[in-house]
């Protein structure tokens, strides 16, 4: 558990190790990028695999008014063929939150950075054959103009992964009356608000907080992995507009570079949390210190 103010802060784990080679994910991807920053982007790299270790994590915030979970993953029994590491998963993510203290029916929101199919998949489970929502108190908060540009996809018959985790992620809950679509900018309550940082998706927030002077912030995929630090220019191949995803990246990296403010992706190995500081003309990120967290090697 980390703390922000008086906001405390803990992660629940899917899966975490290997996923994609940097020159799979990264578009103009250039070995140079790793090999100068080395001594802190090392332990990013699978040794055997040639490939990223990447981490598939949700973040469980409380302000001391609201059990918040940010981020969903990939979820159980959904189709994702295009993905083998998300297709038809069975893993235990619910004991993993059990395990950081939280029940699914305690949980009072579920907010998603944006709605690809790694970032929604746990906001609904497979009951007697139907998708429910694994929390069932929860409302779960969207930003509009991610919504209404995933709703128009599917409204033209999207099967693409992401078309599919809306089928069984989204609408579930907007049929169970769970789904609240708000302002790109809305604030939730008192220190916990939206921010629009478009490219990746039409519609990515990031979530910001603030408590007793200090701040955080969930960048969701706005970072992929801290190579897009040493490089910011490195957008992936999952970005809906690169060069865009290139501007908010930049916008974001600048506005929380050498603040101590608490920067959170989604995809950074344990602890998964950090400064972002600059570093030899470039960035460079420092891990916090999250007690009972250890980072997997």
């Amino acid at each position: 558990m980390i703390a922000v103010g008086d906001y405390r802060i803990d992660r629940a784990v899917e899966y975490e190790g290997p996923f994609l080679r940097p020159e799979e994910l990264l578009i103009g991807y250039d070995p140079v990028v790793l090999e100068r920053s080395r001594d802190w982007l090392g332990h990013t790299i699978d040794p055997a695999s040639g490939q990223m270790r990447m981490s598939f994590h949700s973040f469980v915030l409380r302000t001391g008014r609201h059990t918040i979970l940010i981020d969903t993953c990939m979820g159980n029994d959904k189709e994702r063929p295009l993905r083998p590491i998300g297709h038809r998963r069975r893993t235990d993510f619910l004991g993993s939150l059990l395990g950081r203290g939280v029940k699914p029916e305690e949980v009072d929101f579920v907010m998603c950075t944006h709605l690809h199919w790694d970032h929604v998949g746990w906001n609904t489970r497979l009951q007697d054959g139907r998708w429910v929502p694994t929390f069932p108190n929860a409302r779960y908060v969207m930003a509009r103009t991610e919504y209404e540009h995933r709703d128009a996809l599917h409204a033209k018959g999207d099967r693409s992964m992401h078309g599919l985790a809306f089928a069984d992620s989204i609408l579930p809950l907007v049929h169970a009356e769970r789904a609240v679509v708000v302002d790109d900018d809305h604030a939730l309550e008192d220190g916990v608000w939206l921010q629009p940082y478009p490219g990746h998706t039409p519609g990515t927030v990031v979530i910001n907080i603030q408590s007793r002077g200090d701040r955080g912030v969930f960048a969701g995929d706005v970072l992929h992995t801290p190579l897009q630090l040493a490089c910011p220019e490195l957008s992936s191949i999952a970005c809906h507009d690169p060069d865009l995803s290139y501007v908010s990246r930049r916008r974001f990296i600048e506005q929380h570079a050498d603040t101590g403010n608490l920067v959170m992706p989604a995809h950074f190995l344990a602890p998964s949390a950090g400064h972002i500081v600059s570093r030899d003309g470039a960035f460079g990120f420092v891990d916090a210190v999250m007690p009972g967290d250890q980072r997997v090697s």
